[in-house]
């Protein structure tokens, strides 16, 4: 079954220090060499966002940065395919954005082509 692990981080925490990028390396050849990782990214910092919103009327709104102020920033994610959600629990938790952020783990909706 393939999850999604949304990697939330502390906004206010300083950036990553190279042995932080290398425990994400580290993380991602784990899950490689289980066969469980699909694709995983890092995304650029909250001040590069934009978010669009669409109104009943049909009206777009393009605004710059996140929708929401918020602590935390949504840092990165990694889509994998394992068994169960026992196993993802288990995974996310060696993410190294576990120790000082929260991963949220999430069953990808599979749809039947028509």
């Amino acid at each position: 079954m393939r999850y999604m692990f949304l990697v939330y981080l502390d906004a206010t925490a300083p950036d990553s220090d190279q042995a932080e990028i290398d425990a994400y390396w580290a993380y991602d050849k784990a899950l490689d060499d289980v066969g469980a990782l699909i694709v995983s990214n890092a995304l650029q910092g909250t001040g590069t966002a934009t978010t669009v919103r669409v109104g009943a009327d049909g009206t777009r709104t393009v605004t710059d940065g996140p929708f929401a102020e918020t602590r935390e920033i949504l840092g990165g994610y990694y889509l994998v395919d394992l068994p169960d959600l026992d196993s993802a629990v288990e995974w996310a938790a060696r993410c190294p954005g576990a120790l000082n952020g929260k991963i949220e783990v999430r069953p990808v909706l599979e749809f039947e082509e028509p």
